[in-house]
């Protein structure tokens, strides 16, 4: 019976195509949609409509209409609703995030200084209906509402978390400033990764890292084992006075770039590089710290001023020795870090430069937000033994 109602409606589909043509396209979509979203409730629920059966999970509650508006027009949609509720249909979610992601364009165009009427007619081409100033401004507060709620959500137990800084130009006072934004992402128990939190503020002195990290306790963050970041003089103060116990692994990746600096001549940076690469790799803390003595009595003579360096600041990388052997590729290191500034860098160099602290924070979130609900449906970053 439900081949029979699936065949029907594709029929009925392949008709209105023939009869429309590709400009008649929204109407078809929307039954391909709403036989999409209703093939995926019986699934979700294990029993067709009205058939009885042991497997049942839940029953059909009719449906929710709503109306979505697309390139191809607007879309009259019926989404399948559950009587004990859990259940959003993952067919629509594509719609949903295209909706989002044109908000979020519109966001970005607002804060970058383009006028409300010209945002509105580049949307009248990019998606094939008029949109007022007024929804324009109205998609921008509806964005911040939702970024607002997300930077709030309680937080939970985050074995690792990893802490990082970027800079951002910033009109303020009449002047272009560089504003820091604080960026912290956790490792979850099961093994995800998840952005926990983001601050946009005009310096990353401690005073704007003690505050972040404050709120980071106050939402429910704990269970913290390490933090990873590269040395950043406000956040070792700030940490310190936050959160005492957690030790924290510098950056062996920022190490190795710090350690040029302190090189006298170009002929030594390879090698200088190849004894600091062998101390991080060395199988156990005892080898690395034997390796860094060393390095420290090789140099001794030829660099001062890189064995005084070495030795202060080399033990800082080397705190991952005392976690899970499985673990340590990926917690030794910011660079994961790294990759998501990137995504963020290719974002808000648009912008170039933001009129204002809250239009920065506003396309830092959205991307960010983006990255972590992808992280979150996808596979686990670690693995955690029971």
């Amino acid at each position: 019976m439900a081949c029979l109602t699936q065949n029907s409606k594709f029929g009925e589909l392949l008709e209105l195509v023939t009869e429309k043509g590709i400009d008649g396209m929204s109407e078809p979509v929307a039954i391909l949609l709403n036989l999409a979203m209703r093939l995926e409730r019986e699934d979700f629920i294990q029993a067709t409509a009205y058939e009885r059966t042991a497997v049942r999970k839940d029953y059909s509650n009719g449906f929710k209409p709503r109306t979505i508006k697309t390139r191809l027009g607007e879309l009259d949609l019926q989404i399948p609703q559950v009587r004990n509720g859990g259940f959003y249909p993952q067919s629509l979610e594509k719609g949903i995030r295209s909706e989002r992601a044109l908000k979020l364009a519109l966001a970005e165009m607002y804060i970058c200084g383009v006028s409300t009427r010209k945002v509105a007619k580049i949307t009248e081409q990019m998606c094939g209906f008029d949109i007022s100033s007024a929804q324009v401004s109205r998609a921008a507060a509806e964005l911040d509402e939702l970024l607002e709620e997300w930077r709030n959500q309680p937080l939970g137990c985050f074995p690792y978390v990893y802490l990082d800084a970027r800079y951002e130009s910033v009109r303020h006072g009449g002047h272009v400033v560089d504003c820091a934004a604080l960026i912290a992402i956790g490792v979850r128990e099961d093994g995800k990764r998840q952005v926990i939190g983001v601050s946009v503020a005009l310096s990353e002195q401690e005073v704007h890292w003690r505050s972040f990290l404050q709120s980071l306790q106050g939402r429910g963050l704990h269970g913290i084992k390490l933090f990873i970041s590269d040395d950043h003089a406000g956040l070792k103060a700030a940490r310190k006075s936050i959160f005492p116990s957690v030790p924290r692994q510098r950056c062996q990746f920022h190490l190795q770039l710090n350690a040029q600096g302190y090189i006298p001549s170009k002929s030594m940076k390879k090698p200088v590089a190849a004894d600091i690469r062998a101390i991080f790799t060395a199988p156990s803390n005892e080898e690395a710290l034997r390796l860094l003595s060393i390095f420290i009595e090789k140099y001794q003579k030829k660099a001062p001023k890189l064995t005084e360096w070495a030795e202060k600041n080399i033990p800082e990388g080397l705190v991952v020795f005392q976690f899970p052997s499985e673990h340590q590729k990926k917690i030794r290191t910011n660079n994961m870090v790294e990759r998501v500034n990137k995504e963020i860098r290719r974002r808000t160099r648009v912008a170039s430069i933001f009129p204002n602290d809250k239009s920065c924070l506003r396309l830092i979130s959205a991307v960010l937000m983006e990255i972590s609900e992808d992280w979150l449906t996808g596979r686990a970053y670690l693995k955690f033994s029971s």
